[in-house]
C-alpha cells in the first residue's frame, strides 16, 4: 500500500472516532435529560399523591365538625323547643330586688322568675353563636396542626 491509501484510511479512521464520539455524547446528553424528566416526574408525582393526602384530611376534618355544629345546632334547637313548650326552663343565677314593701314580713310575690321573650331569644342566639365559634375553632387549630405544620 501506497502512502497515499494509508492516509486515506488514517482519515476515515479519525472521521468515524469523531463520529462515534459525537454520537455518544449525544448519547450522554439525552440519558441525563431522560433521567432528569424521570426525577421531574417522580417529583411531581410525590406532590400530586400530597395533595390527594391533604384533600382527603381537610375533607375528613370538614365532615367531622359540620357534623358536630349540626348535632349542637339540633340540641340547641330541642333545648329551646323544650323551654318554649314549657316542659323545661332555663335556670338563673338571679336576685330579685326587693322593692317598697310596706307590710312587715311580706313574703313578696310568689311568681316563677323568669326571661323575658326578648332576652330568651337572645340567650339561645348567643348559645347558637358560642357553639358555631368554638366548632370553628376547633376546626382552624385542627387544620393548622395536621396540615399547616406538617
Amino acid at each position: 500500500m501506497n502512502g497515499r491509501a494509508w492516509l486515506i484510511i488514517a482519515v476515515e479512521f479519525l472521521v468515524a472516532v469523531v463520529v462515534v464520539l459525537i454520537l455518544s455524547s449525544q448519547l450522554t446528553k439525552q440519558k441525563t435529560r431522560a433521567d432528569n424528566a424521570e426525577s421531574l416526574a417522580k417529583q411531581r408525582q410525590e406532590t400530586i399523591n400530597d395533595m390527594q393526602t391533604r384533600q382527603r384530611d381537610v375533607a375528613a376534618l370538614d365532615t367531622k365538625y359540620t357534623k358536630e355544629l349540626a348535632d349542637a345546632k339540633a340540641k340547641l334547637d330541642a333545648l329551646q323547643q323544650c323551654v318554649s313548650s314549657g316542659k323545661c326552663g332555663l335556670r338563673l343565677n338571679a336576685t330579685c330586688s326587693k322593692g317598697n314593701t310596706t307590710t312587715a314580713g311580706s313574703m313578696g310575690d310568689d311568681a316563677t322568675v323568669r326571661l323575658n321573650d326578648s332576652a330568651q331569644r337572645d340567650y339561645f342566639t348567643l348559645r347558637e353563636r358560642i357553639s358555631t365559634i368554638t366548632g370553628q375553632v376547633n376546626y382552624l387549630q385542627q387544620y393548622i396542626r395536621e396540615q399547616c405544620l406538617n
